[in-house]
């Protein structure tokens, strides 16, 4: 431990971010105070690493950790690892936040960041959110749809219908996917036109879907 000490607080840059990789083999208890203290690094890269760590180590205790990260990083890259931390964590209590910085943040990457973490926690009070995100760019709305599906909100059924025949094939899977999860009857006469796709993935998906058992 006093090794690893001394690599987080070494002059290199490659001490420090294999410090962070190393921290992967040890117990929460003993490497979440060092992650804590990895986090305060001056390089984006090693408070990235450290971030992204510690979302996977499932401690609840770090919500306001990760959200001050969110929120205050200058690194937009740092801010998506702590969203993204955050979805790790599966707590509710996070959605604020993290609803709060989409609205304010205008970089795509801790947009979707948020998105996929908002479909990770999968609650109710993210759904207005998701159904904005799929008005969003490309990557961000393709997220949005997978995660309405990932809810079960039976209100995502129509919104998600309407892109059904978007031009983005990789938007019409996640539609597909989302469809199949949520099986209401307009979703299934919805699926059984994504079968003549002409994308073979998006009518593959759509197929799985029905085969499992769907019925109007």
């Amino acid at each position: 431990m006093e090794d690893l000490k001394a690599k987080l607080a070494s002059p290199e840059l490659s001490d420090r971010l294999s410090a962070v990789g190393t921290l992967r083999t040890l117990a929460a208890q003993e490497a979440i105070p060092l992650l804590e203290q990895a986090i305060q690094d001056t390089s984006a890269r090693v408070r990235y690493a450290a971030v992204s760590l510690l979302g996977q180590m499932g401690d609840l205790q770090q919500r306001e950790t990760m959200i001050s990260l969110l929120n205050t990083d200058p690194e937009f890259d740092v801010r998506a690892a702590a969203a993204a931390a955050l979805g790790d964590l599966k707590d509710p209590e996070a959605i604020d936040a993290l609803v709060t910085a989409y609205e304010r943040d205008s970089e795509w990457l801790v947009r979707f960041s948020i998105v996929a973490a908002l479909g990770e926690i999968a609650h109710p009070r993210a759904f207005d959110l998701l159904v904005e995100a799929l008005d969003s760019e490309p990557l961000t709305r393709t997220v949005a749809a997978g995660a309405l599906g990932q809810m079960g909100d039976l209100r995502a059924v129509p919104l998600l219908i309407k892109y059904a025949n978007d031009e983005d094939w990789q938007l019409r899977f996640r539609v597909a996917q989302s469809l199949g999860q949520l099986g209401t009857s307009e979703a299934v006469e919805a699926l059984e036109k994504l079968i003549h796709d002409p994308i073979e993935q998006v009518a593959e998906v759509a197929r799985e879907a029905l085969a499992l058992g769907l019925k109007k």
